[in-house]
């Protein structure tokens, strides 16, 4: 089974995920992933043999008592699926940002989780210096997922930054201008 909530959309051809990724898409039998990062929606996905699915959906305890996605949240997932579709090119364009912030904010002096998704953590490492900095970028335009304990391990607090293929270098400059202001404001840099 892969997780491929960070994946879909993101590596593989055509961003087709982990399995495409490493060539294993035979070798696979079941992928889970969200409907909330490349498909601006909301919800998951299992994806499998009926059978297994089947029985996922009669004996899975979390399962038993969802409810179904709602319309404009499927219309939304179809039409971020159709232009992942028609637009490639805008995976490459994805990583490309992506990398681009790992390497520019690494040389400004952050400590960052290394990856080859869209989302680059920033190593905090204390829940007090998390909400500092979170509400520094926030203040001036920023807007990041901070992660604090329990959620992460102590130590490991962070600011989980997420891009995307129509971010420009302008907005990417700027982020990086930010973060860079608010690193230095709390001592972290």
């Amino acid at each position: 089974m892969i997780d491929d909530a960070h994946s879909v959309g993101v590596i593989g051809k055509g961003g087709r995920g982990t399995a495409s990724e490493f060539n294993l898409e035979k070798e696979v039998d079941l992928t889970m992933g969200t409907f909330s990062k490349t498909f601006a929606s909301l919800g998951g996905f299992v994806a499998g043999s009926e059978r297994v699915i089947n029985f996922i959906k009669h004996f899975s305890p979390a399962l038993i008592f969802s409810a179904s996605p709602t319309p404009a949240s499927v219309a939304s997932a179809l039409a971020a699926l159709d232009i992942l579709e028609a637009e490639p090119e805008r995976v490459d364009m994805l990583i490309a940002n992506a990398n681009y912030m790992r390497k520019n904010l690494k040389e400004k002096g952050f400590n960052i989780i290394e990856g080859r998704t869209a989302i680059v953590p920033v190593i905090v490492g204390d829940d007090s210096l998390a909400f500092q900095m979170w509400k520094y970028l926030y203040d001036h335009g920023v807007f990041v997922n901070v992660f604090i304990s329990p959620g992460v391990p102590p130590g490991r607090q962070m600011m989980r930054t997420s891009y995307m293929a129509t971010h420009l270098k302008e907005h990417l400059d700027e982020i990086l201008y930010v973060f860079e202001k608010a690193g230095k404001e709390i001592g972290l840099i």
